[in-house]
């Protein structure tokens, strides 16, 4: 039970910077409950990496259903990185890998894996952006500080700015075929395109503390 208690308590602690709420906890108690009453050795995984599993799971269900806040895309997708590296290093290694390892393996500050676990759950003014940075560059792909600023930069456009920058340069479109999707034509396709970039750039400047 202490090896149970102490998995409930690691996972809760990844998703919050402070301590769990009561609620939390109980969902992991209740995936320990069930990994209690499901465990069946015959099947060759270790009581660790089966209940890791399911107070997992558990906890992501209650978050799920308590996540209401908005994301940039890149920290929603870095979220999704982090959970399925805890699902495979508890699998081969049966033991749930530690936040330093979890950040070295996904080039992250440490204090910003927990930063990232944390968005959803509150305001994105709430979480500590200026922590979720890379560990070390990586050549031909920006830093996660870059993308988080251009994730933010992105939300300032209006909504037909953000579909053009999305059909162009996300889902990789020519402009004409952006027109076709949009129900206009090229030329303004073109306009739109130059406008947002205009855009994109101030914003960005402005939120990276330039002039």
């Amino acid at each position: 039970m202490d090896t149970g208690r102490g998995l409930i308590y690691h996972f809760a602690r990844m998703y919050t910077r402070d301590h769990p709420s009561d609620d939390m906890i109980q969902a992991g108690y209740e995936g320990l409950i069930k990994a209690l009453n499901r465990f069946d050795p015959g099947k060759g995984a270790s009581f660790t990496t089966y209940a890791s599993h399911l107070i997992r799971g558990e906890i992501r269900h209650y978050l799920r259903d308590e996540a209401s806040f908005y994301r940039p895309g890149c920290l929603v997708d870095l979220q999704s990185r982090v959970e399925r590296y805890i699902d495979e290093q508890t699998m081969i290694n049966g033991e749930p890998p530690d936040v330093p390892t979890i950040a070295e393996a996904l080039n992250v500050r440490e204090d910003g894996v927990v930063e990232v676990m944390r968005s959803g759950l509150v305001p994105l003014d709430s979480v500590d952006l200026s922590k979720v940075r890379s560990l070390r560059y990586e050549s031909f792909r920006l830093p996660l500080e870059d993308r988080v600023t251009l994730d933010q930069a992105i939300q300032g456009l209006s909504e037909i700015q953000r579909r053009v920058v999305d059909l162009l340069f996300y889902r990789d479109m020519t402009q004409q075929e952006a027109a076709d999707e949009l129900g206009t034509n090229q030329r303004q396709i073109s306009r739109i395109m130059h406008r947002s970039l205009a855009s994109l750039y101030e914003l960005f400047e402005g939120s990276d503390g330039g002039p």
